[in-house]
C-alpha cells in the first residue's frame, strides 16, 4: 500500500478473517475436510495462498502489530508500506536477517540485484526490504546481517575478501565498505555489462579487479551511486515546466488514465488538467533491465481498482498531493545523476 493506514484498514481486516477461519477450522472437529473446500472464498475479505493455507490447518494465529508496518521498494524507486509478517507474507526468504527492525535501515544497506534470463541484468541500492521482483526474481547482497531479533549486527564481507583486495592493490587502508562501493561501481560499468551480458543472463556476477589507477574512481563512484540511489527521496527535483489545460480544474492527482510519455519522451500527461513539459529525453538511458527508471515509476503511479476485491489502489497522498510529480522530477534528477557517474567511469582494463 501505498498509505500506512490504508495498509493497516486492510491486515486488521484480513487477520479478523483469517483467525476466525483458524478456529473454525479447529471445531470441524473428526470430519475430515479438504481445506481448499473448507476456507471462505470472499476475495473482498481475504485471498487465500498455499502458505496461509497451511498457517490455517497448523492452527498458527496471525496478530497485528504496529511495528510490522515497514517502508518497502516494491519496484525500483517505488516505495509502498508493508505489512511484514511470516504468515501474512508468502515467503519472507532471509529478509528478517537484512532489514529485522526499522532501526537496520539507519545502518544498512543492500545491492538489490536482478538476473535472468529475461531482463538485462540491473543492480539497485536499497536501505528498505525490497521485493522479490517478477520474471525469475532478484537477489540481495547487504553490507550487514542480523539475528531476527535485530542483534548480532555483523559485515557480510569476510576478513577474508577485504585481505585479498588490500594485498592485490597493495593498501592496507582499503575498508569493507570501499569494497561494497567497488562491486557496485562495477556493476554499473557499460564494458562490464557488455563483456559479460552473456553470463549475466544466466550467473551471478563475477566481480573483476580493475587497473590499480581506476581503484579510487571506482570505490568513489560506487558510494555515490549508492547514496544517490538508495536516498532518490532527498534528491533535488529535475524542474519541470508545468502545462494547465484551460477550463479544466487544476489539480495534482494521477486519474484512471495514468501517467503517460509523449512519442518522443518530452511532454508527461499527469491528468486531464496538468502536462508536465521539458522531459530530458536522455534520462531514458537510465534503464533498469528492460525499463528506463521513469517508466518503473509510470507504471506504478497509477490508480486502479481490484474487480475482485473492489481494493482501491491509489498513489496519490491527500497529506502531500504533489508527491507523485515530485517523485517524477526526483527520478529524472536521479537518472541524469547515474549517466554522468557511469559516463566517468575509467575502462576495465587499461590500455596498451
Amino acid at each position: 500500500s501505498f498509505h500506512a493506514d490504508e495498509l493497516e484498514r486492510k491486515v486488521r481486516l484480513l487477520i479478523e478473517t483469517y483467525n476466525a477461519e483458524v478456529d473454525r477450522w479447529a471445531r470441524r472437529g473428526t470430519e475430515v475436510t479438504a481445506v481448499d473446500e473448507f476456507v471462505l472464498n470472499d476475495d473482498k475479505r481475504i485471498k487465500w495462498s498455499r502458505d496461509l493455507k497451511l498457517d490455517l490447518q497448523r492452527g498458527h494465529h496471525a496478530v497485528f502489530d504496529q511495528s510490522k508496518i515497514r517502508r518497502s521498494l516494491y519496484r525500483p524507486f517505488c516505495r509502498q508500506y508493508l505489512f511484514f509478517d511470516r504468515i501474512l507474507n508468502e515467503e519472507v526468504y532471509v529478509m528478517p536477517s537484512i532489514f529485522p527492525t526499522p532501526e537496520s535501515e539507519q545502518e544498512n544497506e543492500v545491492i538489490w540485484l536482478k538476473v535472468g534470463t529475461e531482463w538485462p541484468m540491473f543492480a539497485l541500492m536499497s536501505n528498505t526490504i525490497v521485493d522479490l521482483l517478477p520474471q525469475g526474481g532478484s537477489q540481495c547482497f547487504p553490507f550487514y546481517t542480523y539475528a531476527e531479533d535485530g542483534t548480532g549486527r555483523r559485515e557480510n564481507i569476510t576478513d577474508w575478501a577485504l585481505a585479498r583486495c588490500q594485498a592485490h592493490y597493495g593498501d592496507p587502508a582499503i575498508s569493507k565498505r570501499d569494497l561494497f562501493h567497488y562491486v557496485y561501481a562495477v556493476l554499473h560499468a557499460p564494458d562490464y555489462r557488455t563483456r559479460y551480458a552473456a553470463n549475466l543472463r544466466r550467473d551471478l556476477p563475477r566481480i573483476p579487479w580493475v587497473p590499480a589507477a581506476a581503484w579510487a574512481a571506482y570505490t568513489a563512484a560506487g558510494a555515490a551511486l549508492a547514496a544517490l540511489h538508495r536516498d532518490f527521496a532527498q534528491v533535488a527535483p529535475y524542474p519541470l515546466g508545468r502545462e494547465e489545460t484551460p477550463g479544466v480544474p487544476f489539480t495534482w492527482r494521477v486519474d484512471d488514465k495514468g501517467m503517460r510519455l509523449s512519442p518522443d519522451g518530452t511532454r508527461l500527461r499527469v491528468n486531464a488538467a496538468l502536462t508536465l513539459t521539458g522531459l530530458p529525453p536522455a534520462a531514458a538511458a537510465y534503464r533498469l533491465g528492460s525499463r528506463s527508471a521513469l517508466d518503473w515509476v509510470i507504471d506504478q503511479i497509477r490508480p486502479h481498482s481490484d474487480p475482485r476485491s473492489g481494493l482501491r489502489h491509489d498513489p496519490t497522498d491527500p497529506a502531500d498531493p504533489q508527491a507523485a510529480v515530485r517523485l517524477v522530477e526526483q527520478v529524472i534528477a536521479v537518472a541524469l545523476a547515474t549517466l554522468a557517474q557511469v559516463a566517468a567511469l575509467p575502462p576495465l582494463v587499461a590500455a596498451p
